[in-house]
């Protein structure tokens, strides 16, 4: 997306009733945007710049190796904090770091409902399948702030377009009679990325997020709702999270919540995430640091042999806890209006 696309001040109406707003100095790229923070522990230390967006469906470059064309991301930022998160090098592009500033300053784009409602009824888009959560997580906290997610299904439900959904967020379930109406007119899918159950070390990598727990009790609503839900587990990390035994309590937790899939999928360091990654590896495990620095020497992602003997151990758990290959599953569903997207298309997507 290009950043100039995001110069325009929300007017008043468009404002949360609450919250503070701010005289301090914006970032270059977002000149015109309303500064507010919010006195809740919830949003406490936060930055919320709140920006009138000119366009909101984007076209993901052919060279991003991912398995969509079409994303919509009502927020830049997360407040989920994941020390790994490969969107951290974005914020560089609002003169903003990809570290502590990625955390706390989170960009709002306010008017993404009425904006996706006008792009859709454009005689040029072709009802192309949409893709959220790729880059950040459309259900973060701070939408439950804002409220722009509930905006965006109707719309897409309104145009019977195609969707699916990627989060780590269990305020989904807010929305859930909205998606199951939604699924009546077209595909929607839905995907949890759990990448270890693991309390410590959820609380260690994933601050900001709900626990692995309260995000497979969602897997669990969403699927009695009649969804396949895919569960993405992931990121694995490198002698941390990638040991049979972990692997074993987290498929077999899966499992037991009822996700229709799991697909594993190792970490990988861009820049920006590279360096946040590294730091905190270095402060937690710094014995670990060697091997990382072989592992990633010739780029952002492990060896193909890895990925593979991980991949195959993760879905022989699978198999001993009964869970069936993908594609092999009756889909539960209301009938949708298109035709289903094969299941690697909206899990594989960070």
């Amino acid at each position: 997306m290009r950043w100039d696309q995001l110069l325009l001040a929300p007017p008043p109406g468009d404002q949360p009733d609450e919250g503070e707003r701010q005289s301090t100095p914006l970032p270059l790229a977002l000149p015109n945007a309303t500064v507010r923070t919010f006195d809740t522990p919830e949003f406490r230390g936060m930055t919320f710049y709140e920006v009138r967006a000119r366009s909101i469906i984007n076209r993901v470059p052919a060279s991003s190796r991912m398995f969509f064309e079409w994303t919509v991301n009502p927020y830049r930022g997360c407040t989920h904090a994941c020390v790994y998160c490969f969107a951290r090098n974005t914020h560089t592009y609002l003169d903003l770091d990809a570290g502590h500033d990625f955390d706390s300053k989170v960009v709002v784009k306010v008017n993404a409902p009425q904006l996706l409602r006008r792009e859709l009824a454009a005689p040029k888009w072709g009802g192309a399948h949409i893709a959220m959560g790729t880059n950040v997580d459309c259900y973060q906290r701070a939408e439950g702030r804002y409220r722009l997610m509930p905006g965006i299904l109707t719309a897409l439900r309104d145009f019977g377009n195609p969707f699916s959904i990627l989060t780590k967020g269990t305020l989904i379930l807010r929305d859930l009679d909205l998606l199951v109406d939604a699924s009546r007119h077209t595909t929607v899918g839905l995907a949890m990325s759990v990448g270890c159950v693991d309390e410590a070390l959820w609380r260690a990598v994933e601050p900001g997020t709900p626990s692995p727990r309260r995000r497979l009790d969602a897997v669990a609503k969403l699927s009695d709702k009649g969804f396949d839900v895919g569960v993405l587990m992931a990121p694995i990390l490198p002698g941390i999270s990638d040991t049979d035994d972990l692997i074993d309590a987290t498929v077999r937790a899966i499992v037991a919540a009822g996700a229709a899939s799991v697909t594993p999928l190792a970490l990988h360091l861009r820049p920006g995430a590279r360096e946040w990654y590294l730091g905190w590896l270095g402060r937690h495990r710094p014995d670990l640091l060697p091997r990382y620095r072989e592992l990633y020497a010739r780029g952002s992602y492990l060896a193909a042999a890895y990925q593979k003997d991980l991949s195959e151990r993760v879905q022989r758990a699978a198999r001993r806890y009964g869970l069936p290959p993908k594609g092999s599953r009756q889909a539960r569903a209301p009938e949708p209006v298109r035709e289903p997207l094969p299941t690697h298309t909206q899990l594989t997507l960070l």
